[in-house]
């Protein structure tokens, strides 16, 4: 299939430094639905082999030059091939209108990536996890519902787009509230049609008053601030199309990710107003191979991006000698028992975590041990 055209930075414009441990590009491939994506890859420098591989995307209205960035490129110095996307019309990937959001295009965007990861020669294809933030961890969960080649998932202080849409926070709006929310949705499209154009909802506020909910504080924070301010991000700046919200309200995600068999680490923050969304979701999942981890005293953009509580220059807590190279030729298989052991361990680590690069060294293990029923041999320096 012959790919959209598509324009991109060739500058490092991310939110986040550029790590001279790990190899990156830019890349692009095709979804089903013909759209062209965007990708930052990071590969690891200095190892051989094919290697296990994470595709990354969100916070929901942000780009890969935010904390999926940031998820992917350390991912990558811990021995994995990541990419980090822009959701369908959103970014630099391609896809007309721009900035609408879609239940069922965005789960496919996660698919999407697997098929690039699946062909690439350094990628074991049964090796291949997703990582999805904010909504795009509903989205991940949904994906890994319907996409078997997906042995591992990992949500991050998970959204569900479409519960909240459909019944406001904490499911505090009824039948009522839905309908009135409809007509409004239905009088937007047919301004839109009339004015050849469609009408952004607005990203976060330009300022917030004093009284504002905590939530929106934190989101001001991160979106509005140098800390995670980016041009193209739809939170940092217009938004979403206002009738974004329609197939939301009409097209709920996780109708079956209780039939989800591949691994699933589902983690949150304990003080995060959306906390709920993952402890509901993770409810319905089953299987020995699911886990919830309740980050302790963490907001929600704490799992962005938070670099007062997590310092990146403390070695104490992180260094980059942490984890050894990984020897791809000495995958070998491994007992239940010992599976069991290194999943018992991993849990451990992000129980005890207390700051950013300590859960994604849990990530690191959890997902390195879950992926099929094959398991590298990895060393971990205490």
């Amino acid at each position: 299939m012959q790919e959209q055209k598509l324009v991109l930075t060739d500058v490092w414009d991310k939110t986040f430094p550029q790590s001279n441990k790990v190899a990156h590009r830019k890349v692009t491939f095709h979804n089903r639905y013909g759209v062209t994506l965007a990708a930052d890859m990071y590969t690891p420098k200095n190892v051989d082999g094919r290697l296990p591989a994470i595709a990354v995307a969100g916070p929901f209205g942000a780009v890969k030059e935010q904390a999926s960035g940031l998820y992917a490129q350390i991912l990558a110095e811990r021995g994995f091939i990541t990419v980090a996307f822009d959701p369908s019309f959103t970014g630099e990937s391609g896809g007309y209108p721009r900035n609408v959001a879609s239940p069922d295009i965005n789960t496919e965007d996660f698919c999407a990536a697997v098929d690039f990861l699946s062909v690439q020669q350094n990628v074991n294809p049964d090796r291949i996890g997703i990582l999805g933030i904010c909504g795009w961890g509903g989205m991940a969960l949904n994906a890994a519902a319907v996409d078997t080649r997906i042995k591992a998932t990992v949500t991050s202080t998970m959204y569900d787009m479409s519960r909240v849409t459909a019944n406001g926070y904490f499911d505090s709006m009824d039948a009522d509230g839905r309908f009135a929310l409809k007509q409004k949705l239905n009088a937007q499209r047919t301004a839109d049609y009339a004015d050849g154009s469609y009408a952004l909802a607005g990203g976060v506020s330009d300022s917030i008053p004093d009284d504002a909910p905590f939530f929106v504080k934190d989101y001001f924070a991160y979106y509005k601030t140098p800390r995670g301010y980016h041009s193209r991000s739809l939170n940092s700046n217009g938004g979403w199309n206002v009738t974004s919200a329609l197939s939301f309200l009409n097209m709920p995600i996780l109708c079956y990710s209780d039939e989800i068999r591949s691994a699933v680490l589902v983690i949150h923050g304990e003080k995060a107003h959306s906390c709920y969304f993952s402890k509901d979701a993770f409810a319905k999942l089953k299987g020995d191979n699911k886990k919830l981890m309740i980050i302790p005293n963490a907001v929600h953009t704490d799992l962005y991006d938070n670099v007062k509580v997590i310092p990146f220059d403390d070695s104490r807590h992180f260094s980059p000698n942490t984890f050894r190279k990984i020897d791809m030729q000495r995958c070998k298989e491994i007992s239940p028992q010992r599976l069991k052991q290194v999943l018992f361990c991993s849990v451990q680590h992000i129980l005890c975590a207390k700051n950013r690069f300590q859960i994604v060294k849990a990530i690191f293990l959890f997902v390195v041990s879950k992926y099929g029923q094959k398991s590298c041999n990895f060393h971990l320096r205490q």
